[in-house]
């Protein structure tokens, strides 16, 4: 499962950069920022959840977690739910799946069904 949170990770990142690479100047700035911004992802594991978080500026945010977990009565293990708080998931639906490699993300966090 290390592998599909890495390709989770490093979906995420390029989401950001393609994100930020649609202003037309490119600057120090933004290195600065996409660096940040990598740097400050952090995959923190849990007893049912692995919780994803970004840092952004000196705000820490999740941005979603992933099930880590084979008997959850709704959902599958490497099911992606956005988060309903800082500790704990929206449990209403997943949206998508690390081990199918079946995601639909943004930087900011799983997208909306």
């Amino acid at each position: 499962m290390q592998n599909e949170i890495q390709n989770l990770v490093d979906s995420i990142v390029a989401d950001y950069y393609n994100w930020q690479s649609k202003s037309s100047i490119r600057t120090e700035v933004h290195a600065r920022m996409l660096d940040e911004f990598i740097n400050g992802i952090e995959v923190v594991e849990g007893r049912k959840y692995i919780k994803i978080l970004k840092k952004l500026g000196s705000q820490t945010m999740v941005w979603g977690f992933v099930v880590n977990v084979d008997n959850d009565k709704k959902f599958r293990k490497g099911d992606i739910l956005m988060a309903a708080g800082y500790g704990a998931p929206a449990r209403n639906a997943a949206r998508g799946n690390i081990l199918d490699g079946d995601f639909d993300i943004t930087w900011s966090g799983p997208r909306y069904l």
